[in-house]
């Protein structure tokens, strides 16, 4: 498995970022759908993706994109 980031935007220039800046698969979801199925996003065209598509379904059936963007879109 590749490394990855994920972003979750909240606003203009404020983001949540999690993972290392050379990652091979960056994920994006704004704050208000992060919550949501990220493969219903994915295929909404509200979650984005930069990388391998394998990837980024392997991630997708783990259910870790889930827990991932969960987490962060519930900062303090």
């Amino acid at each position: 498995m590749s490394s990855v980031q994920y972003r979750v935007v909240f606003g203009k220039k404020d983001e949540v970022v999690e993972g290392p800046d050379d990652a091979t698969l960056v994920i994006t979801v704004g704050a208000v759908d992060a919550s949501g199925n990220p493969t219903s996003l994915y295929m909404q065209g509200k979650l984005k993706a930069a990388g391998s598509s394998g990837d980024l379904f392997a991630l997708l059936r783990s259910g870790e994109v889930s827990r991932v963007l969960a987490r962060l879109a519930s900062r303090p």
